[in-house]
């Protein structure tokens, strides 16, 4: 299951990055520019925390050993992006600009808000990203925009400051470009060509929501540009399969003394595929039907990721939106399902509790279901398939696969299990061992209380 990364950490990420590069650009003699600059930096970094769709998973490795251009995908930096083998990336994580003709109601940046605005220019994109990587600050970058003149002409500024980066810079770094839905299809098409993956976002999980409250919107644009994009991927990734398949034809020396055709690399589009995010909590849909929206991402357009943003209250709010903002650990639950069903087998519709369609707050959703489904247990750790052993609460993907490995040798004892670093707490009520059987524990009404944990308490620092 993943960790739980407290929002506070992302929140203050724009003013971490926007202190690095005051102190160490902005501590000389400011000229006009440079003060420029920096308002615009603290205005458009700020805007751009709403954002949760910034990790920087899944892209080809390219770095710039040998002299030869600037940047890497690689490497490790701010602790603000988490890649699956846990490395922190660092990213760069902006708008283009704040400026909105879209009045989405949820926005803080919609046209009818009142709050700061500011742009950068190309140029000005093009050279905070290579001095912030100079400065060791970043690894990439991630890049979206309000909706300026028209989707088109947003959509080519976005495109034109990864192309400058690329083309002219030879930046090998991470470059993550939020897409435009109503863009042409041609833009779109541009962008994968420079950007390591691409986001668009569904916004709410249901077309009504988008209707009641971004209605400027169109959900069914924004799926089609969805599919759209996953055909330029799946393309991208048929041909690198097809060319690693395809040997090199060698001629004979005495054929123009050519010794072999060096063919092409075939054309990357998105190498780290594309994501989107909803936001929680600005309706009345439950769980479920946001779990059921997520699992129809992931299968009809193969989503790397769907993130979801717990909506927070923004000035001068719509009284269609709620007061409080729902709470950080509906976020944190929703997360944890969505886990569940990328890699541990879940159906969507399985997860969430048969009555509210919520997940519950207090106890995991893995946990949660075995608790309201102890028929299926205990399982036996010898013989039980491995879709079955997933499914036990505090056995993680390669815990499973390690219990599997182990059995083929000898039965699983109950020490084998404790050198393996499997919390047994919470394992042993749901498992047989040769050397261990629950008994009436499963079975027993407090089991819940049992192994819930503790709420974590932040201690006083006098």
């Amino acid at each position: 299951m993943p960790l739980w990364r407290p929002r506070s950490n992302f929140n203050h990420l724009a003013q971490n990055i926007k202190t690095l590069y005051i102190n160490t650009v902005f501590n000389s003699p400011l000229s006009s520019s440079l003060q420029t600059v920096q308002r615009k930096l603290a205005v458009l970094a700020d805007a751009a925390k709403y954002d949760a769709s910034c990790s920087s998973s899944g892209t080809a490795k390219r770095n710039s050993v040998g002299g030869k251009g600037i940047g890497s995908t690689e490497g490790s930096g701010i602790c603000h992006s988490y890649a699956p083998d846990g490395r922190c990336i660092s990213l760069l994580k902006i708008l283009l600009t704040n400026f909105c003709t879209y009045d989405c109601l949820y926005c803080v940046n919609r046209v009818s808000s009142n709050v700061p605005r500011a742009r950068f220019s190309i140029d000005e994109v093009v050279n905070l990203t290579l001095d912030f990587y100079r400065r060791n600050c970043i690894e990439g970058l991630f890049l979206s925009s309000g909706i300026i003149q028209s989707p088109d002409y947003t959509m080519e500024q976005v495109v034109e400051v990864a192309r400058q980066l690329r083309e002219v810079h030879d930046f090998r770094g991470y470059i993550h470009l939020k897409t435009i839905p109503d863009a042409s299809p041609e833009l779109l098409a541009k962008a994968g060509l420079y950007a390591d993956r691409l986001s668009i976002n569904i916004e709410l999980p249901t077309a009504e929501g988008l209707a009641a409250l971004a209605p400027e919107k169109n959900g069914p644009a924004i799926r089609q540009t969805m599919a759209r994009l996953r055909g330029h991927i799946d393309d991208a990734k048929g041909a690198v399969h097809d060319q690693a398949k395809t040997s090199i034809i060698s001629l004979p020396r005495s054929l123009n003394k050519i010794q072999s055709v060096r063919r092409a690399a075939a054309p990357r589009f998105a190498p780290g595929g594309q994501s989107t995010q909803m936001i929680v909590g600005a309706d009345a849909t439950d769980d479920r039907t946001i779990l059921s929206t997520s699992a129809a991402m992931y299968s009809g357009y193969k989503m790397r990721r769907v993130y979801y943003s717990a909506f927070s209250p923004i000035p001068d709010a719509s009284k269609n939106l709620p007061l409080v903002q729902p709470p950080l650990m509906r976020e944190h639950r929703l997360y944890q399902a969505d886990w569940l069903i990328r890699f541990y087998g879940f159906a969507h519709d399985e997860i969430t509790a048969s009555g509210s369609g919520m997940l519950c707050l207090d106890t995991d959703p893995k946990l949660a279901w075995a608790l309201a489904n102890r028929a299926q247990f205990p399982v036996n750790i010898n013989t039980a398939a491995r879709h079955m052993l997933l499914r036990v609460p505090g056995l993680g993907v390669h815990s499973v696969q390690r219990i599997l490995q182990a059995r083929r040798v000898r039965q699983v004892r109950l020490d084998d299990l404790q050198r393996m670093h499997i919390p047994l707490k919470k394992v042993m009520p749901f498992v047989l061992l040769p050397n261990h059987q629950p008994g009436k524990t499963l079975d027993a009404a407090n089991l819940p209380a049992q192994l819930a944990k503790p709420m974590p308490l932040q201690h006083a620092l006098f």
